[in-house]
């Protein structure tokens, strides 16, 4: 058994088995019809299956394989449009396409992108690190917004893994999550099993009533973090060379955004999960959000939203992501559920109730911070 076999945990084991075997050489290789002459790298991400290889021409690129009941052709399609609209307009995305299909598995490859991945051996949620690499962050996410303007596809459906704002940026989240869940029997099942309508209530709905509805829609990226982002190598020149990962963009709004991205690296929460401190890194959140706003101001509407969007922005993808480890999961992973239902969707909001998390609401509450 080789250190590939494992992959970042979300729940108390900080690395776990794969849910999904490694990507081999001539499983790869039946899809680029072509030999391969190694692969250099597997993703330690629990949520795909991603490897970097190099080509006999010395070219190298990006292939990831995902189960057919989590993205088929049409899915990655939406991905891929987002993307190149985008990359028209000046963010550096590398191209991506859709390699084929074979048995249960749908193949995306990718051009590698130029650059350093510098947190590839990261967990995601992680802190900026240096902390001089969150105003560059924020900067590019400004203009990532900018392109995405004009972009006008429709929301995309609801499927395993999804970040969108559909659920509470209707306006009764609970009748929408009903919807979902008649169309979605395992995670109805696992719903059923729970006095979720309760917690709903409880935790995230005050956020819901306080939200303002002015937000303009737009397709945003919806997993902004270190992990999805290649660097310059020249320290004296810091900046960010490639964005990546688009398999959770959607329709949702700017602010939206902006709220993922600050939870993504804002937060220890594997920390507060475990009895400690939210260890939040105030110079790291002012760095991003002054990147993030000399590029692209926020309105009125977008600075009054960020607060109550920040507990609420996880809340679509963990309802998404119970259904994954229910439907899609071989076997099924209850436990992993739980999880994300109980350390996650009700968590978070839980923290951004108590006297901790209500500063660090303060924090996103005005203009750019001093």
């Amino acid at each position: 058994m080789s250190d590939d076999d494992f992959v970042f945990g979300m729940g108390a084991e900080s690395i776990v088995r794969r849910d999904w075997p490694s990507l081999a050489a001539e499983e790869i290789e039946a899809v680029l019809g072509e030999e391969i002459a190694g692969i250099e790298w597997r993703s330690p991400r629990p949520l795909s299956t991603t490897a970097r290889i190099r080509l006999p021409d010395g070219r190298r690129l990006i292939v990831k394989r995902l189960p057919s009941a989590l993205r088929t052709p049409e899915a990655l399609a939406e991905e891929h449009g987002f993307m190149d609209h985008v990359r028209e307009r000046g963010i550096p995305v590398p191209a991506a396409w859709t390699a084929g299909v074979r048995g249960d598995f749908v193949y995306e490859v990718q051009e590698l992108g130029i650059g350093e991945d510098l947190y590839q051996s990261t967990f995601s949620w992680s802190p900026y690190s240096p902390s001089s690499h969150a105003a560059p962050a924020g900067a590019m996410l400004g203009r990532l917004h900018i392109a995405a303007e004009g972009y006008s596809a429709p929301p995309r459906p609801w499927r395993p893994l999804k970040s969108g704002f559909s659920l509470f940026g209707s306006a009764d989240p609970i009748a929408a999550i009903e919807q979902i869940a008649d169309e979605r029997p395992h995670l109805a099942d696992f719903l059923a099993a729970r006095d979720w309508r309760s917690d709903i209530e409880r935790f995230l709905l005050p956020f819901h009533r306080r939200l303002s509805r002015d937000l303009s829609p737009l397709w945003t990226h919806n997993d902004w973090h270190g992990t999805n982002l290649l660097w310059s190598a020249d320290r004296d020149d810091l900046s960010v060379t490639a964005v990546l990962d688009f398999g959770l963009s959607d329709r949702t709004a700017a602010a939206y955004d902006l709220a993922i991205a600050i939870e993504r690296f804002a937060v220890d929460w594997v920390g507060l999960r475990d009895g400690g401190p939210a260890n939040v890194p105030q110079r790291e959140l002012r760095s991003f959000l002054r990147g993030y706003t000399w590029v692209r101001p926020l309105s009125a509407a977008e600075s009054a939203a960020l607060p109550n969007l920040f507990p609420l922005c996880h809340a679509e993808y963990e309802l998404s992501e119970i259904d994954y480890f229910l439907s899609v999961v071989p076997g099924g992973s209850e436990k992993n559920a739980e999880i994300a239902y109980r350390d996650w969707l009700l968590g978070h909001a839980k923290w951004a109730e108590s006297e901790e998390g209500q500063t660090f609401l303060g924090l996103l509450g005005g203009d750019t911070p001093a």
